[in-house]
């Protein structure tokens, strides 16, 4: 690793492949965005892969190139804290499907040179681990010190540990889930097909051209409540109007609520891909670490050494606390070693990225037993 490495250094791996997807394509070559943080140890073993959500990316813990804003996880990663890249190796990659850099519907097909669009295959969450493997095979790392993640950044920890349990030595799972539920899905289906009614999706063949800004703000606004809870949204906004003495009697956004979910929607047309919304959605739906192992979760972890550290939040009403207990119990029924917290927190879902100092011991403990 060169001295660049140190510092959030951004990436572009294009792999030959071919990738295998669990659909049955074969995806060649791949590319992976990725940025990296600290020094790889000469025996290889302080690499951390830090696993993103649904809407996240490789700027784990340095500025987003499109936005400024600074990383989305640089509450947990950073010098003193518990992941530190003065002694652990981090990688975070852009997972497949999505539009940061890595292969997606965004990218360019080889055999068309022209954007993949929905001829992109589908992808599932498994897939993502695999192309991740394929990167660190390219980086030299043969053994992870952990993976780490949060919602769908903890589906892929899970995955990690379920399809590589020899390149695993810790797995941390925050606010997440083992299988998407009916509940799930009818949100993510919301958001599709407020994609897909927007006349600029085009079937999605609209680069080169307007993109369907309004289906994709949409889509952000319904998946956005999930992330929140009721509390935490009374708390902050209650009936408050916005910028107004009266309710105007229209369909303007009267409420502070309102304005607010506007704006998320606006801005996240700026920064991501409706097509990638699409599919990495449809990855998520398709999630059920159980159906991949005979339909008994507790399958997925036999026979494996990785440690395993469990952390819900009990506002989370999207992957809730009962989803964390159910994999704790298939962990125990296979032996594996596992650590679990409920963690009180106003803030919802989006706990694990927000101020969570109670996460971070936890986290830091975690990795430090290991030691």
């Amino acid at each position: 690793m060169t001295a660049d490495d140190r510092f959030g250094c951004n990436r572009l791996a294009t792999l030959p492949g071919p990738l295998r997807l669990d659909g049955g394509v074969l995806l060649s070559p791949v590319e992976i965005a990725y940025e990296t943080y600290g020094t790889l140890a000469a025996d290889g073993g302080n690499a951390i892969l830090v696993c993103h959500a649904l809407t996240g990316d490789q700027h784990v813990a340095s500025a987003h190139p499109r936005t400024g804003k600074p990383g989305w996880w640089t509450r947990l990663i950073g010098p003193g804290k518990p992941i530190d890249p003065a002694r652990d190796f981090v990688i975070c990659s852009n997972v497949i499907g999505s539009c940061m850099g890595s292969s997606g519907p965004a990218s360019v097909n080889p055999a068309t040179g022209r954007p993949w669009g929905m001829r992109f295959p589908v992808i599932t969450i498994r897939d993502m681990v695999r192309a991740q493997a394929m990167l660190l095979d390219h980086l030299g790392v043969a053994r992870l010190k952990a993976v780490v993640g949060g919602s769908m950044g903890g589906m892929q920890a899970l995955s990690w540990a379920a399809t590589f349990p020899d390149r695993v030595a810790a797995a941390v799972v925050i606010a997440s889930t083992a299988r998407h539920s009916a509940q799930n899905i009818a949100f993510h289906e919301v958001g599709r097909q407020a994609i897909m009614a927007d006349p600029k999706w085009n079937g999605g063949d609209y680069y080169g051209g307007e993109p369907p800004a309004a289906g994709l703000a949409v889509a952000r606004m319904a998946a956005h409540i999930t992330y929140l809870s009721e509390a935490g949204l009374t708390e902050k906004f209650g009936r408050r109007l916005q910028a107004r003495e009266a309710k105007s009697f229209g369909f303007d956004a009267d409420f502070q609520v309102e304005s607010y979910l506007r704006h998320q929607g606006l801005s996240f047309v700026d920064r991501f891909d409706a097509n990638s919304y699409l599919y990495i959605t449809r990855a998520l739906d398709y999630f059920d670490l159980a159906e991949e192992h005979g339909g008994l979760l507790a399958n997925a972890f036999r026979g494996g050494t990785t440690r395993f550290c469990l952390v819900s939040f009990d506002t989370d009403w999207l992957y809730p606390t009962l989803e964390s207990r159910n994999i704790v119990q298939a962990l125990n029924a296979a032996g594996a070693p596992v650590s679990f917290v409920e963690l009180t927190s106003p803030y919802g879902h989006d706990a694990f990225l927000l101020d969570a100092p109670e996460m971070n011991r936890v986290v830091d403990g975690f990795l430090r037993g290991g030691r």
